[in-house]
């Protein structure tokens, strides 16, 4: 029942025990996905070089005072990075489970999804030159 514009609100019912239980499984999927990037970052040295650069990154853009644009495309960049890197983590272990002696198929999925990384890291370091850049150059002596 819709209540009407100025009328009465319908009273309050509580979530039902299915809309419970989809409550829950969305939770846990969050779980999961947190679990999935500690695991990842535990096991995985570049992530935790990437864990490093975004702190660096954070730290330079509170120092710079970022105007919420430039925010916007560092974020963009650092969740790209970040994203690619768990895709290759993702990528290489099921290419190591489905394939654990040498084959060039396996091979080249582990290169590709190498190569996806350093494209997402390139256009990061493009996008922190040209937000960070002009800041830097800027402190420089003349």
């Amino acid at each position: 029942m819709m209540p009407e514009a100025n009328g009465p609100l319908p009273p309050y019912a509580p979530p039902s025990a299915s809309q419970r239980s989809l409550l829950r499984r969305r939770a846990a999927s969050f779980g999961h996905a947190f679990r999935g990037v500690g695991m990842a970052l535990r096991s995985e040295l570049h992530l935790q070089l990437h864990a490093v650069a975004t702190a660096v990154v954070l730290g330079a853009g509170f120092y710079f005072g970022l105007s919420l644009v430039e925010w916007a495309l560092v974020s963009l960049a650092v969740a790209s990075v970040w994203a690619a890197e768990l895709f290759n983590t993702a990528i290489e272990t099921l290419t190591n489970l489905a394939s654990p002696g040498y084959h060039p198929l396996a091979g080249k999925a582990k290169d590709v999804a190498a190569a996806a990384v350093l494209l997402a890291a390139l256009g990061a370091l493009a996008v922190g030159g040209l937000v960070f850049g002009p800041k830097i150059w800027a402190l420089l002596p003349r």
